[in-house]
Formats: C-alpha cells, sequence, structure tokens
C-alpha cells in the first residue's frame, strides 16, 4: 500500500482522483484492512495545514482528538476526552469519528455548535451541512461554527461489548439581530442521532415544554431525563452568564 500525504489541497485532489482512500487516524480502518486486504493508495490530510487547523470557531478535520483543547467548546471539549481510550484519543481524528466510525461520538457536538463542514472533493472545495457530509461521507477538511452563549455534554456508562452509551449535547445561541436565544439538543440513543432546537425563553420548564413538541421530545423516558436534567443546567448557565 502506497501512503500519499499531501501538503497542498491541489495535491489532495490529484490523489483522490487517482482513487487513493482517505484513512484519517486508521483506527477505523486497519483491522478491516488486515482482513479484506489492503487497497493500493491510501491518503492522510496530517500534513495538509488546511485540515490541521486549531483555532476559535474552527476545527480541522485531521486534527487529533487529544488536541482539540481549551480553545473549542465545553460541548465538543468534553466529548472527545470520552473517546475510547488515550492511545485511541491521540490517533482518531475529527474528521474520522464523524465520517467513518459508527459511533460517531462527535457528531451531537457538531449538531448543537450547528456546525458546517468545508468538504474537500476532486474538483472543488466547499461548504456543506452535517447531513450531506453523512449521507455522502464526505472528506471533511474542516468544521466551522459560531461558539454558543454555554453548552453542555454527558455521555453514560456502559458496558463493554454492550449497546452504545447514551449521549446528550446542549447549546445555547445568542439570538441572531438582537432575536431570543436559541437552544439546539442531540442524543445518541443507540446507534440513531436524534437532534433538534427550539427558542430558549423563559425558565427550564418552558423550554423543555418547548423541546417536548420536537423528535428529541419522542424519546424513551429515561433518555428524556437524561436530557431534562442537562437542558435545566445549561439554561440555568445560560441566564447567569
Amino acid at each position: 500500500m502506497l501512503l500519499r500525504l499531501p501538503t497542498s489541497v491541489s495535491e489532495a485532489q490529484r490523489y483522490l482522483a487517482e482513487g487513493a482512500v482517505p484513512i484519517g487516524g486508521a483506527t477505523l480502518v486497519w483491522a478491516t484492512w488486515q482482513r479484506d486486504g489492503f487497497p493500493e493508495q491510501a491518503m492522510s490530510l496530517r500534513n495538509l495545514p488546511e485540515a490541521n487547523v486549531v483555532e476559535p470557531e474552527l476545527l480541522g478535520g485531521a486534527v487529533v482528538l487529544n488536541e482539540i483543547g481549551d480553545r473549542m467548546p465545553e460541548v465538543l471539549r468534553r466529548a472527545a476526552a470520552t473517546v475510547g481510550t488515550g492511545a485511541v484519543r491521540r490517533t482518531a481524528t475529527v474528521g474520522g469519528n464523524i465520517v467513518g466510525s459508527s459511533l460517531r461520538c462527535l457528531l451531537p457536538p457538531a449538531l448543537v455548535l450547528d456546525a458546517r463542514a468545508t468538504v474537500l472533493e476532486t474538483d472543488r472545495v466547499r461548504e456543506t451541512d452535517l447531513a450531506e457530509v453523512l449521507a455522502k461521507r464526505h472528506l471533511i477538511l474542516s468544521l466551522r461554527w459560531r461558539d454558543p452563549i454555554v453548552s453542555g455534554y454527558t455521555k453514560l456508562d456502559a458496558e463493554a461489548g454492550g449497546a452504545p452509551p447514551l449521549v446528550v449535547a446542549c447549546a445555547v445561541h445568542p439570538g441572531d439581530g438582537g432575536g431570543p436565544r436559541h437552544l439546539r439538543v442531540a442524543v445518541r440513543d443507540g446507534h440513531e442521532v436524534v437532534s433538534d432546537g427550539v427558542v430558549c425563553e423563559g425558565d427550564a420548564p418552558q423550554v423543555l415544554d418547548a423541546l417536548r413538541t420536537t423528535a428529541v421530545g419522542t424519546l424513551p423516558s429515561a433518555a428524556w431525563d437524561v436530557v431534562s436534567e442537562k437542558v435545566t443546567d445549561v439554561v440555568a448557565r445560560a441566564a447567569n452568564g
């Protein structure tokens, strides 16, 4: 297998056109390749500057999870810190986790941040939403968002080898043009991720009543209890912030 390490977008596009397979940190593909055979060419973006940015409101797709530090929103930072083991977090990448992983631990935080992805294609670089990224398995160059007022993240404990642990991510955003604040919530229940948002006006019970009318409100009662606790927390912190 020939490993390509592009240092420019045009070089990466050329390798994609030649059939190179993006691998991220290879934590999700190595065992499969050992079983089924290795591709002729693979490509890592670890040397591509556009994929390695770590800035306020901007995070590269090739950034490894243990580099997601204090400059990132709480919801994203806490999610990254709970993925796998330390060895995994030193290798696994942002883009690989969102697109390549069946658990997609960073997806709920990205959804509540209302993040958009810059993706690399053979003939162009463009921005799109996460729904398209997942549907078409795009190669992520970076994620961009506007920082929320507050955010929060909860991941329940789970038995090894059992069902994926429940994940709840929340963020309260300022209103556009002086309008009301907005709450976004994303929940991973099993392998499915449900996300929705409501206007964040009034106290926590009022916000939860509004959230009950959305897709998040249809979750099983055990999941809803965790949502309720986390929403109450972020709404209170937003009010005091």
